[in-house]
């Protein structure tokens, strides 16, 4: 895929009166069927559909000045450039758009989820320091939301940079932390997830825990 589905523009057009609302609805109402089409396609695997549908409902919601919705757009995108292993495409609408847009609008949750894909791009990519940076970023503002699984995310993210860097006892000290953390949460997806990660971590070091 080209990097043009990726260039989404930041401010939408202005127009006045009757006409401007009318245009938003409609707007809005296309953005809605365009996103719901594009979750279809991701589900069924198709994944160039996905991507141009997803870059459409970005673009409306945008023109029609909802930007949380806009976001959420733009973060699915991100995902499905992620999936297709387009790390610079993922990067450029979740770094220089998605992040830019939460910003804007003072949306901490929506700032913390940028920084979770970046995590997750920049570690498929084996851009580790970055990836680091904004798993530890991600932690942060979780724990200014109180968000315990948003912030369990970024330490399981963390123990995975820290595994391929082989820094394994590192990396066990936060798993133990994570499940600490999540003893008392009914979270059986964290758990598992936990659980995996543990399983990178070469057994003898694992049975010294």
């Amino acid at each position: 895929m080209t990097q043009t589905n990726t260039f989404i523009p930041q401010e939408p057009p202005t127009t006045s009166g009757a006409i401007n609302i009318v245009t938003s609805s409609m707007e809005e109402a296309d953005g809605n069927t365009y996103f719901a089409e594009a979750m279809k396609n991701e589900r069924r695997g198709d994944l160039n559909d996905a991507l141009n549908l997803y870059a459409k409902a970005a673009f409306e919601f945008n023109t029609s000045k909802l930007f949380v919705r806009y976001g959420e757009a733009l973060l699915k995108l991100g995902n499905v450039h992620l999936l297709m292993s387009h790390y610079t495409e993922a990067e450029q609408v979740i770094l220089n758009v998605a992040l830019k847009n939460y910003s804007k609008i003072g949306s901490k949750a929506g700032q913390m989820e940028s920084y979770y894909q970046l995590g997750r791009i920049y570690f498929a990519a084996n851009k580790l320091t970055q990836s680091l940076w904004f798993y530890t970023q991600q932690g942060i503002i979780a724990k200014q939301l109180n968000n315990n699984s948003a912030y369990v995310e970024s330490v399981i993210g963390i123990a995975q940079v820290k595994i391929k860097k082989k820094e394994y006892n590192l990396a066990l000290k936060d798993l133990n932390r994570a499940e600490l953390l999540l003893k008392t949460a009914n979270n059986s997806q964290l758990k598992n997830r936990i659980k995996e990660t543990r399983a990178l971590i070469p057994s003898k070091l694992t049975a010294k825990k």
